[in-house]
């Protein structure tokens, strides 16, 4: 990486964060033959976690990029996925990812969150990108000809458009936006085991599992070629409920899972019970774009998880807002300047909407989820009686987009499929 910032050659891009969604959106926009510099506050760039599930809308950005082969090469293409109650194992329903693949044109993966990264990172390095450690950024700025950056040790970065890829605890949003997280009193353990240690589990090596159940849920699937296979366990805290600052301890992790089924609680012990990652969201908002200042990824959108679409909507992002440079400066008179406000609009105008839907979806999943009770049965009664070849719940996110240079701003959006209504209230006694 280059130890130091070179401010004689200003960049035409300053992106903040180098996360899969800052990483992504630099090699989307170096692709289209502009300077990007990523500014990261880590020592190191690396990514942090276990698991992470793609699905079509990101493996055909990827395949787009020339870098879905070797997302293959250090991934999983699980062939199902598969729901089942926590409490008894039923299976509730599940999605065949292969038909899923035929009708969406490209896999459904699971890959490890550090080789998403590093993929992005090489191809990154490959087109040139300008990739800086230990940039913490402070503060952000409009200026006459563009945005700039105050960083802790008192430099300055500028350049034409800058985009705050800063995370759920973004700087940007602070400064710009200046609402607070939301806490979903849920918290999520993860691990990462060589999959020997979980062969004798009841484990589907082959799938995607959720095990559902009151105020919990747990997933598993393998990564790395199915040497490795990813847990993670998700519950309710009473001592968050409660307002106490100490929360989503083990010893809630054991007490949430003690009454499930057999495979989740063999996995229990397995989970690091060193770190723990407590959800929280932000309400939507409509406004991402603040002059020449575009917040990206979880600065703009930050969901609970239950959809698994956080890191493909950053990497969403970024194709969206390259797409509409590239759109805009090849309609532009040679030797013009880019129209950053044009695409800035653009990207705005049509990815607010759909990321709003995906926040509150996730939301409104998790309830339907974590349900208990009477509600929990006939919730399983609904799902039981789901066909497998079922696509409403997925065309909206999965199905394919389009964007071609004729479109106006506005025009680029997914198929317009309401997401089928997900809370308690719509799930019927059933006629048993």
């Amino acid at each position: 990486m280059n130890p130091e910032p070179t401010p004689a050659r200003r960049p035409d891009v300053l992106v903040v964060g180098g996360g899969i969604g800052g990483l992504g959106t630099a090699y989307a926009l170096a692709r289209q033959g502009l300077r990007v510099r990523v500014l990261e506050q880590a020592p190191e760039y690396g990514e942090v976690g276990a698991g992470l599930q793609i699905a079509p809308n990101c493996t055909r950005i990827l395949a787009e990029y020339g870098l879905l082969d070797e997302a293959r090469s250090l991934g999983v293409v699980p062939e199902n996925m598969l729901m089942r109650d926590a409490l008894d194992s039923r299976e509730l329903t599940r999605l065949d990812l292969r038909d899923l693949e035929r009708r969406y044109g490209f896999p459904y993966m699971v890959i490890h969150r550090s080789d998403l990264h590093g993929i992005f990172l090489r191809a990154c390095e490959r087109a040139g990108v300008e990739l800086l450690n230990d940039q913490v950024v402070v503060g952000y700025e409009n200026t006459e000809d563009g945005a700039l950056v105050r960083l802790a040790d008192g430099r300055v970065e500028s350049a034409p458009l800058v985009v705050a890829a800063d995370g759920l605890h973004s700087v940007a949003r602070r400064d710009l936006i200046g609402d607070d997280v939301v806490n979903s009193s849920y918290v999520a353990y993860r691990a990462a085991v060589p999959i020997e240690q979980v062969a004798d589990n009841g484990i589907a090596a082959r799938d995607v599992t959720v095990y559902v159940g009151p105020r919990c849920h747990f997933v598993q699937y393998a990564l790395r070629g199915g040497d490795m296979f990813n847990q993670v366990a998700v519950f309710e805290s009473p001592k968050a409920l409660a307002g106490q600052d100490d929360w989503g301890t083990p010893d809630e992790l054991d007490a949430a899972f003690d009454a499930t089924c057999d495979t989740v609680r063999k996995g229990i012990p397995l989970m690091w019970r060193d770190r723990w990652w407590r959800m929280f969201d932000r309400e939507p908002v409509e406004t991402w774009v603040h002059g020449r200042i575009a917040l990206l990824g979880d600065a703009a959108h930050p969901p609970l998880q239950y959809m698994a679409q956080g890191a493909v909507m950053a990497i969403e992002d970024g194709w969206v807002l390259a797409g509409h440079y590239a759109r805009i400066a090849g309609a532009a008179p040679e030797g013009a300047e880019p129209d950053w406000d044009g695409a800035l609009a653009a990207y705005e105008a049509v990815r607010v909407e759909h990321c709003r839907r995906i926040q509150t979806t996730a939301r409104a999943w998790g309830e339907l989820w974590h349900l208990e009770g009477d509600a929990r049965l006939r919730r399983n009664a609904v799902l039981r009686a789901r066909d497998a070849h079922d696509y409403s719940f997925t065309d909206w996110v999965y199905g394919p987009t389009a964007m071609t240079p004729d479109e106006e701003p506005g025009m680029f959006v997914p198929i317009p499929l309401d997401p089928v209504p997900l809370d308690s209230a719509t799930v019927e006694e059933p006629a048993v």
